[in-house]
């Protein structure tokens, strides 16, 4: 593949047989070339773990302490007193079968879907829409709920959903490069902390295996997975 000239330098000066501290891997990232946009931070996780077993899935949420950066677009399927709930404390989209209608159309204008239980008759019926692009609603989420001015606010404060891919890995975006060191830290922080503790009780050998930060246009940077534990517990 052939790569870009700014790509080529940020991959110069990162070692490649290096596995940088958590603080060091983001201060690097920061000193490379970047795009003419703010580029966004994901962090990727590789976990020993065999996602085709149910009981060896990673799904959970987590809230980022500084939020992804991003402006997170909020539906909520909701009636009555709910949906004005949901209106007063923020969300963007709020209705029922006329934006399941829409949905149905070939409308994804929205990050996150939120419903009540009652509504999951007619939310049901996205599933095969919504399933693929991760934003269902699921009571393992906190996304079918009647709780939803909380669910709301937990949105739009930062609280994302992650769940391991069929090849063992979670990649969560954790906020923009325009953050600095210690807003990116502590996005990190939190979200290896919830990766931690969703970790599955029949995952055997070793769960975390390799952490990766990359900014949208810049190469991976390898983290010392040993000594980001060692934060956690410490």
């Amino acid at each position: 593949m052939k790569r870009g000239k700014k790509y080529r330098e940020a991959i110069a000066q990162v070692d490649r047989t290096k596995y940088y501290l958590l603080e060091d891997g983001i201060a690097l990232m920061h000193n490379l070339p970047s795009a003419k946009f703010d580029e966004s931070i994901e962090c990727a996780v590789r976990l020993g773990v065999d996602p085709r077993h149910a009981d060896q899935m990673v799904r959970s949420t987590v809230i980022l302490p500084h939020g992804t950066g991003r402006t997170i677009r909020i539906l909520v399927f909701a009636k009555g007193e709910n949906a004005t709930a949901a209106k007063e404390a923020g969300a963007d989209y709020v209705g029922a079968e006329e934006l399941a209608e829409k949905i149905q159309a070939g409308w994804f204008d929205f990050d996150v879907a939120i419903a009540t239980p009652d509504m999951m008759k007619i939310v049901g019926r996205l599933g095969k829409v919504l399933g693929p692009r991760g934003i269902m609603p699921s009571p393992k989420s906190g996304t079918v709920t009647f709780e939803v001015a909380q669910a709301v606010k937990d949105a739009k404060s930062g609280k994302i959903e992650f769940r391991v891919d069929k090849a063992g890995n979670v990649q969560v975006p954790v906020g923009k490069k325009s953050f600095d060191v210690i807003r990116l830290q502590e996005n990190v922080i939190a979200l290896m902390d919830a990766v931690v503790r969703a970790k599955p009780s029949t995952a055997k050998g070793t769960y975390i295996q390799s952490v990766t930060i990359s900014s949208t246009m810049g190469p991976g940077i390898k983290l010392d997975r040993t000594a980001l534990l060692q934060t956690l517990s410490g």
